[in-house]
């Protein structure tokens, strides 16, 4: 039963792969090939960073770095490496998450265009905010080595909640997002969003990677058979890890 949970875990994490990398090469293909491409000017070409890099940050790398406690080789030896491994693809995610929303923010003040009244956006800032407070939470108290034992396990639930809840959080922004972006790109053109031309329909199956990366990320961390066991409970899995598997 461990072998096959472990066969399925790592199959899963080939398809996780493979959708998170599509679901980054589909929005930077959306927005060089029907909106022109990339600037760094205040023009519309730079909020096309927006997308590509809240997509990279918040789903992709967020997602992924979510999953480094259900590495079932980190499961044994000690977990500072796999802590800072997993507070480091975090602040790559933050990092990215920050460049994105400069971009929106610079396009919207360079064209005199109102900040934070969509539902979209609150749904993001929200999330980013989140994320900023989860991430210093997480540093001070599980990666220092001043807390206690007790402290971190009244945090560990707070914070493995509040982890999947930004994801969840993410993939609302990020779907409502593509939405908005449609409305307001094809609302005077010959073929409206309700015509569903060619870009909608990109757009659209975009937005359905991003809704089942983060289903698939969700179910993972919810899968109680590939979740890291509690100390004392290890020794049916380490010949497992031995063997390479």
């Amino acid at each position: 039963m461990i072998r096959m949970a472990s066969g399925w875990f790592y199959l899963s994490c080939l398809l996780l792969g493979s959708l998170g990398s599509m679901c980054i090469l589909f929005t930077i293909y959306w927005m060089q090939y029907w909106r022109g491409g990339f600037a760094w000017n205040g023009s519309i070409y730079m909020f096309n960073w927006h997308p590509v890099l809240m997509v990279a940050g918040m789903v992709v790398f967020y997602g992924g770095a979510s999953l480094v406690y259900r590495l079932p080789q980190s499961w044994v030896g000690p977990k500072l490496p796999w802590k800072l491994l997993h507070a480091a693809l975090h602040l790559m995610a933050f990092i990215l998450t920050v460049v994105g929303l400069v971009a929106v923010f610079t396009f919207h003040n360079h064209g005199k265009i109102a900040n934070l009244y969509s539902l979209h956006s609150w749904l993001g800032i929200t999330a980013v905010f989140l994320f900023a407070c989860q991430w210093c939470l997480g540093f001070a108290v599980f990666l220092l080595p001043w807390a206690s034992m007790w402290l971190r396990s009244l945090l560990k639930p707070i914070h493995v909640f509040f982890g999947a809840a930004i994801l969840s959080l993410s993939i609302a922004s990020v779907i409502s997002g593509i939405n908005e972006k449609l409305f307001f790109s094809l609302k005077n053109t010959t073929r409206p969003y309700n015509s569903l031309p060619s870009e909608a329909v990109f757009a659209n199956s975009t937005g359905m990677l991003v809704a089942a990366f983060g289903l698939l990320v969700l179910y993972i961390l919810l899968a109680s058979s590939w979740k890291r066991p509690e100390p004392g409970i290890l020794t049916d899995r380490q010949p497992l890890l031995h063997d390479g598997e």
